[in-house]
């Protein structure tokens, strides 16, 4: 089958064709269209998405890995849009029935100036043809570049020669730009008049400063809201009458200006007073909406304050499914079209999201038994969570002894080995389970039934075969595994981890979990992605751009909807879409009594909108609310990329912005430091601190000279030295070139460091669920020859540079058995095969399981497969790891310098000693509190004399002279010097005595 890049790459190319065999001008595919093979790159002052990013000094390319999320849906949506904007367009070169003939121009149209069609004879250019051509591409009715930004104001750049600008309507959607006449508008013009933005417009719209500002003449403007239910199309024409620009609009901000100062306090989707529901659904653009419900249809009200429709029913429609027929304009259509579309409010859906239903969320049928007492967990606060990250499905789906594999249920079998093993690393110190997607998602058949397996021996395959990947592959987009980026209704559990996914068992069994996961002592935090859609336009999996065309999703300058997520960008910036989030999550955290959640690519919300949030969970109350909002904690992606990078079109949720606000930001400093490298290297044996780095290379020429290593292992020293202390921007210290520097100076591929105001501000990993394990990404950048007991220590070596570090710490599930993917970097849609989560090591640990998914890795293979056959672990070092994992959460959470609380308080305890340029590459000597914690990632055994501390006590801590791990028993010290000395690859940490 052809790349999709291809197909679209000849859809343009017809479209272009088609167009200039009409005389028109032909333009670029829209970028959105078209899912790059290799992502374009954003621009390098982007200081991080998720270690997706390469690392080659000192331009860092960086982009957020849009084919984690990929779905089987754009190809359609971009068909589909294509034909009908070219059908719409495009019309016949010979004039319709009725038509006025050449030069002709009928009642309300407009004249097309000779020049701007920019024809020439016998291949000559005539004189003023470049300006033509300019004129032409003016002329471009399928775009919107109008944008009208409040019910005064429309900003679009003005055309040479232009001296008027006005408004063109239709009701009916008639609108046509067709041969030299602009026909079919039947609606009411509104004129504009030249402007200036005010500097509140300015603020508000940064992105748009610089554009001709047009106003609504005063006598047109009760004409607005109507004019915003049908078609719109903007022109320019000059003192002459020829027309000189035409284009769509894009209305969101006018929308927000006429209606959401009301609309935001509106309750939406199914509202149940006295037994009886109402249905309520923002559609101000839409010229009627119907309810189906029960085999019925019912009309609903408008209110033209809110722009909300509603229907009130009796108490029979419980239960009952339903949909909303929306009757609007759809410029993706080319048409009024009537769609018949889910609730975007939906709080219970039938099998494949087919329909929505009206339930009450609290009918006391759905809560499961013992749910209104439920004791949550003693709250931690967000500086000291511990968090283990994990997939709903991989949880369970590979687990001999889950009696419900795959399900929510199965956190409520604790006999299973995943539910023994998350209670022990909740006995540990473990403080939180963080779930991937599980709000109702686009990309898994909900019923068993409908969903496909490999049909083949996948176990009896050599480890470094193809042949596994060929197979998973072959019925990915039918099984029923995927990470659930693809965001289908937002305050929905999925249905593809319900036992029924047909009606509310989904809500009872999502509570179950919670519950059973509390009882085990971890609060539960959901991965939200209220960034993007799965769809959007007409798409059959399209909801909120089906009710509310161009509004929820944001637009590129042309129009067309921004994808610089992967797919489908949401515009939170926007009042109604901003409320949803704000809704969705409060629903979650009231309705599931979720303890947490965390933000995909947060940097793609407003930072007003995300402390919007914050505000609103801080209001709930045990008594009103049965949850107590100010425990919940919130965290999340605050990389700077995309057509909003450096705040172009508002103040973004990023690192820095976030800092302060008690709301964690992911650090990838110190990450990339301890890992080395990026997923993006050519070569991925590029190596880090718990890589080996100088101190124990490998055979990779792209780690360069051995000066270039020390050099680079000693700053990556630097940020692992600002990690720990919870990557503060104003901590100093000395650096290893001896610099007394705060951890904002410094540098991180040309942006700071440090950038946290207080420890709880930035969240350290070593891995997540994006890119190779800890254990892959190990077993790339290790020497080939590194045993299986040094590969777990520096795994465990590579934890404890999170898990001691001030602030929250996450960790991927598995990652303290060394879980493996096979090498696999982007396991999104890798099965159950390569998602496999071993909680019991006679599994193995999932390396070895085949060459990892050629659509992403291929480029690798040949680095990949002499390691998957050379590569092993076994039950020794798979318990080892976890032990000791175990014992530095001990340390971590009963050990009160590990929570500082404030910056002063960090600066004043918290220190390096031994940094400055005589520090041993490859060993880091921190001092905290009354401990001293050593990190050893050499082979070798290292002596880090404190002479500060010399004649003073210290021992090694408790828990680890008491713990599993016999290496690290044999670190010392020798008072008499204040030497510590630790065995290689090791993590240690002492305590002070007497």
């Amino acid at each position: 089958m052809k790349n999709l890049a291809d197909v679209f790459t000849a859809l343009a190319a017809s479209l272009a064709a088609a167009l200039r065999s009409r005389g028109a001008p032909s333009r670029p595919p829209t970028p959105h269209l078209v899912k790059p093979v290799h992502p374009p790159i954003p621009s390098p002052r982007s200081p991080a998405p998720p270690s997706r990013e390469r690392k080659e000094p000192p331009v860092t390319p960086r982009w957020p890995a849009p084919w984690r999320r990929r779905t089987a849906t754009a190809g359609r949506t971009a068909a589909v849009t294509a034909a009908a904007v070219a059908a719409t367009l495009l019309p016949p070169l010979a004039a319709p029935a009725g038509a006025a003939p050449a030069g002709a121009v009928p009642v309300g149209a407009t004249r097309l100036g000779a020049a701007s069609l920019g024809a020439a004879s016998h291949g000559a250019e005539p004189h003023g043809a470049a300006s033509a051509r300019a004129a032409a591409s003016a002329l471009d009715p399928a775009a919107s570049r109008a944008v009208w930004i409040d019910r005064d104001t429309l900003v679009w750049d003005r055309a040479d020669g232009a001296a008027s600008a006005r408004l063109h309507t239709s009701p009916t959607g008639s609108l046509t730009l067709r041969n030299t006449t602009l026909t079919g508008a039947d609606g009411p013009a509104i004129r504009l008049g030249r402007a200036t933005l005010t500097p509140a417009q300015r603020a508000k719209f940064p992105h748009l400063r610089s554009t001709t500002a047009w106003s609504v003449d005063r006598r047109d403007r009760a004409r607005v809201p109507e004019a915003l239910r049908g078609q719109l199309l903007a022109t320019q024409t000059s003192a002459a009458g020829t027309l000189l620009a035409a284009t769509g609009v894009q209305t969101a901000g006018v929308l927000d200006d006429l209606y959401a100062a009301r609309a935001t306090g509106e309750r939406l989707g199914p509202v149940f007073h006295r037994g009886r529901p109402t249905l309520s659904v923002w559609a101000p653009t839409a010229r009627r909406v119907s309810l189906e419900i029960g085999g019925a249809t019912v009309p609903m009200r408008r209110d033209d304050a809110t722009g909300v429709w509603s229907a009130t029913g009796p108490a029979a429609w419980k239960g009952l499914p339903y949909r909303y027929a929306v009757e609007v304009w759809a410029p993706t259509a080319g048409r009024v079209v009537t769609n018949k579309v889910t609730d975007p409010y939906s709080v219970a859906l039938t099998a494949d999201s087919a329909r929505s239903l009206a339930v009450d969320l609290a009918d006391p049928a759905l809560a499961p038994a013992g749910w209104s007492r439920l004791a949550k967990p003693e709250a931690v606060p967000l500086r000291d969570a511990q968090i283990q990250e994990l997939h709903v499905r991989d949880f369970s789906a590979s687990d001999r002894t889950a009696r419900r594999p795959g399900t929510y249920l199965a956190f409520t079998d604790r006999d299973s080995d995943g539910s023994r093993h998350l209670r022990r690393l909740a006995e540990a110190g473990t403080s939180h389970v963080h779930l991937l997607p599980a709000f109702d998602f686009a990309t898994v058949p909900e019923r068993a039934a409908d969903r496909a397996a490999p049909d083949c021996d996948l176990a009896a395959l050599p480890a470094g075969s193809p042949a596994q990947q060929e197979c998973v592959a072959r019925t990915a987009g039918r099984d029923a595994y995927n990470w659930g980026y693809d965001p289908y209704h937002y305050t929905v559990p999925e249905g593809s981890y319900a036992t029924d996914p047909d009606g509310t068992a989904r809500t009872v069994e999502f509570r179950r979990m919670v519950k059973a996961l509390n009882e085990d002592g971890l609060g539960v935090v959901m991965d939200v992605v209220y960034n993007h859609t799965a769809a959007s336009g007409q798409d059959p999996k399209s909801v909120l751009d089906r009710i509310v065309p161009g509004y929820y999703q944001r637009l590129l300058e042309d129009g067309s909807v921004a994808n610089s997520t992967c797919c489908a960008n949401t515009a939170p910036e926007n009042a109604m879409m901003g409320k949803l989030v704000v809704d969705s999550v409060v629903t979650w955290a009231r309705e599931y009594k979720v303890d947490g959640f965390r933000f995909d690519l947060m940097g793609h919300h407003p930072k007003a909108n995300i402390l919007a949030v914050r505000e609103a969970l801080d209001a709930l109350t045990p008594g009103k609310d049965g949850v107590d909002g100010k425990k919940i904690i919130l965290y999340g992606e605050g990389w700077n990329f995309g057509e909003i990078a450096d705040d172009a079109r508002f103040v973004q949720a990023t690192q820095a912005h976030m800092a302060g606000t008690g709301i964690a930001t992911f650090s990838d400093r110190a990450r990339d430091a301890v890992r080395g490298g990026g997923p993006f290297d050519a070569d991925p044996g590029v190596q880090g601190f718990a890589s080996g780095l100088y101190t124990d290379p490998n055979s990779s020429p792209a780690n360069g000279t051995r000066a270039e290593q020390r050099a680079r292992l000693l700053h990556q020293q630097d940020l692992i030295k600002v990690g720990l202390t919870g990557n503060l921007a104003g901590y100093t210290f000395t650096d290893t070139a001896g610099r007394k520097v705060t951890g904002s100076q410094v540098d991180y591929n040309g942006a700071p460091a440090g950038y946290a105001a207080a420890p709880g501000d930035a969240l350290a990993y070593a891995d997540a669920h994006d890119n190779e394990t800890l254990f892959d990404a190990l077993a790339f950048k290790l020497p080939a020859a590194t045993g299986a007991a040094d590969r777990a220590r520096m795994q465990v070596l590579a934890l404890a540079t999170a898990a001691l570090s001030q602030g929250p710490a996450l960790s991927q599930a598995g990652t303290d058995l060394l879980r493996s993917k096979s090498l696999d970097r982007n396991s999104y849609d890798s099965g159950d095969w390569f998602n496999a989560l071993h909680w019991d090591c006679a599994d193995g640990n999932g390396f070895g399981r085949g060459l990892p998914p050629a659509a992403d890795n291929a480029d690798k293979w040949p680095y990949a497969a002499p390691l998957l056959t050379r590569v092993a672990v076994g039950c020794e070092q798979i318990e080892a790891t976890s032990a000791a994992y175990r014992d530095l959460l001990r340390i971590r959470t009963t050990e009160k310098s590990f929570s500082l609380g404030t910056a002063a308080r960090v600066q004043s305890r918290l220190s390096f000693p031994l940094s400055g340029p005589a520090e041993t590459p490859g060993v880091i000597t921190m001092s905290v509190g009354d401990l001293v914690v050593v990190l050893n990632a050499t082979p070798d055994t290292a002596d880090q004399r404190v002479p500060a501390l010399a004649g003073t006590g210290h021992r090694l801590h408790p828990v680890q002279a008491g713990g599993a791990d016999p290496v690290v028993k044999g670190a010392r010290y020798t008072a008499r010097t204040g030497t510590f000395t630790v065995p290689g690859r090791t993590a240690a940490v002492f305590a002070r005595t007497g």
